[in-house]
């Protein structure tokens, strides 16, 4: 199985990256993400992986909103999280208290805040560094809950922070829901994210 499509050899700066990021063509599909300081490229996912993580966003968004908690985002926007690691979520949340107490943001420039909530869907090119790189990268940033869909089950795990690991607090297997212990009432069913044929 393919891991990514690049790892750079050579390590780099979230600044340092930003601005290689900057020079890229308008026209470049891929996604480019720091781990460790190690850009990662990872070609466009296929299909129905934009279709799912639009559910997810769709699903979040109309929970977020209705109660004013805070911003929800889809995987264009990137995330400084260290000076050495940028990343580029499927989905992300980030509660107004976070919003607030982060740098203000910069137009064109990623954003130096903390999610409260990730969510990344699993793709044959990125199913390891979800489930295991940014896994605990996320943790060591202090994201406070992680969810993870793999559309070949389709399921759905979710983890909470606590003590600066993560527990695993709910699943769903082929059907089934989990809910947020961070948003309390939002829940999600596999079903709504891939409805029966």
């Amino acid at each position: 199985m393919i891991n990514s499509a690049f790892v750079s050899v050579e390590t780099f700066t979230s600044e340092e990256f930003e601005r290689l990021m900057a020079e890229l063509p308008p026209s470049d599909p891929n996604t480019y993400e720091l781990i460790r300081g190690r850009i990662l490229m990872t070609p466009p996912p296929g299909w129905p992986h934009g279709l799912y993580e639009s559910r997810v966003v769709t699903a979040l968004t109309a929970f977020v909103q209705t109660r004013n908690l805070g911003l929800v985002f889809g995987s264009s926007q990137g995330f400084r999280l260290t000076e050495e690691d940028t990343v580029a979520p499927d989905v992300a949340f980030v509660s107004h208290e976070r919003w607030v107490a982060g740098p203000p943001p910069v137009m064109g420039k990623h954003l130096q805040v903390i999610p409260d909530l990730v969510v990344e869907i699993l793709s044959p090119t990125t199913i390891k560094r979800d489930l295991e790189e940014k896994k605990d990268l996320y943790a060591r940033c202090g994201v406070k809950e992680y969810w993870v869909f793999d559309p070949a089950g389709p399921s759905m795990r979710v983890w909470a922070l606590e003590e600066g690991e993560y527990v695993e607090i709910g699943s769903a297997h082929g059907t089934g829901r989990v809910e947020s212990r961070l948003l309390p009432g939002f829940s999600l069913a596999l079903e709504e994210i891939v409805p029966a044929a």
